[in-house]
C-alpha cells in the first residue's frame, strides 16, 4: 500500500508512537530497497522483545508500505487500543476458537488487497538462550504458498536490549540502537503448486526462517546455532526429564522404604532374639 493511502488512523498511530521511539533508541535501518513498492507482500521477522513490534513498524512505516499485524483478539475489543487496532486495519488472531482460521483468511485478503502483512513466525519472542530465532509456525508459509506474494525476511536487534524478553522494565541507559536488516525475497517457487502437506509446509518455514536467521547473523556479526532452539521439542525434553526425575524420586522412595523395612526387620529378630536368651537364662538354659 503506497505512502499516500496510509489513512487517518495510521498516521495518528505514528503521531503517537514516533517521537517515544525517535527519543529512545537510535536507526541502523538497512535492506529498505527489498520491500516492494507495490502489491501485496509478507515479511517475516524474528520476534524478541515486546518493544520490537512498535519499533519495526517504525521502520515498515518509513518505508512507505505499512505493516498490517497479526495480533491477538482481545486488544481489539474495547477501549483506545481496540480503536486503534481496527482503525489501522491490524488483524486479529483468535486463539483456540472456531474463528482460529479467521486470521489465516484475513492475511491472505489483505495481500491480495496489495497489503503487506508482518508474520512473527516464531509466535511468540523467543526462547533460545542466546535470543536467536527459534523454529517457525507455517501461518506465513500457507499464505504465502496461497498467494505466491513476496517474504520478506527481516531481522531485528536492539529492541531486545532497551526491553529484555519478558522484562517490564525498560533499560534506557545507554541509548539503545534498533538494527533493522530487510533481504532479499525468500524462493519459495519449488514449493508452488504442490499439495500442502505438513511436511511441506515445515520445509517451506524452514526456508523461511533460515533466510531471517542468516540477517541476523549479519547484523550480530556472528554464526547462529546450527539447528535452531524449538521449544516444542523443548517441552518434550522437560516432560522426559520430569518423568525420570520422578521416576528416580519413586525409586529412592521404593529404596528407603525397603531399607527401612530391612532395618525394622532386623531390629524385631534383634529384640526376639533378645527376649528368647533372656527367657532361656531365667529357666536356667
Amino acid at each position: 500500500m503506497p505512502r499516500r493511502r496510509i489513512g487517518f488512523w495510521y498516521r495518528l498511530a505514528a503521531v503517537i508512537c514516533k517521537p517515544p521511539l525517535v527519543v529512545l533508541i537510535n536507526r541502523d535501518w538497512r535492506g529498505m530497497e527489498n520491500i516492494p513498492a507495490a502489491d501485496g507482500f509478507i515479511t517475516a521477522v524474528n520476534h524478541n522483545s515486546h518493544a520490537d513490534p512498535f519499533a519495526y513498524a517504525h521502520y515498515q512505516y518509513n518505508s512507505g508500505r505499512v505493516p498490517r499485524f497479526l495480533a491477538k483478539s482481545g486488544l481489539f475489543k474495547k477501549g483506545f487500543v481496540g480503536t486503534m487496532m481496527r482503525g489501522t486495519g491490524q488483524i486479529p488472531v483468535y486463539r483456540e476458537t472456531t474463528d482460529a482460521l479467521s486470521a489465516f483468511r484475513a492475511a491472505i485478503d489483505a495481500v491480495e488487497r496489495g497489503e503487506c502483512v508482518v508474520f512473527y513466525p516464531e509466535g511468540t519472542i523467543t526462547r533460545d538462550p542466546d535470543q536467536w530465532p527459534m523454529t517457525g509456525k507455517t501461518g506465513a508459509a500457507r499464505v504465502a504458498l496461497q498467494t505466491k506474494c513476496p517474504v520478506i525476511p527481516v531481522a531485528q536487534w536492539g529492541a531486545n536490549e532497551l526491553l529484555p524478553p519478558y522484562a517490564r522494565k525498560l533499560n534506557v541507559l545507554p541509548r539503545k540502537t534498533h538494527h533493522v536488516l530487510a533481504g532479499p525475497p525468500v524462493d519459495l517457487t519449488r514449493f508452488y503448486d504442490k499439495e500442502m502437506s505438513p511436511d511441506l509446509l515445515k520445509e517451506a518455514t524452514e526456508v523461511i526462517m533460515a533466510a531471517v536467521t542468516r540477517q541476523l547473523e549479519e547484523i550480530r556479526g556472528e554464526k547462529a546455532p546450527e539447528t535452531p532452539y524449538d521449544p516444542r521439542q523443548e517441552r518434550i525434553e522437560q516432560r522426559r526429564r520430569t518423568a525420570a526425575e520422578e521416576a528416580q524420586d519413586a525409586r529412592d522412595a521404593l529404596e528407603a522404604r525397603t531399607a527401612r523395612a530391612a532395618v525394622q526387620e532386623a531390629v524385631e529378630t534383634a529384640e526376639a532374639v533378645e527376649a528368647r536368651e533372656v527367657q532361656e537364662e531365667g529357666q536356667g538354659k
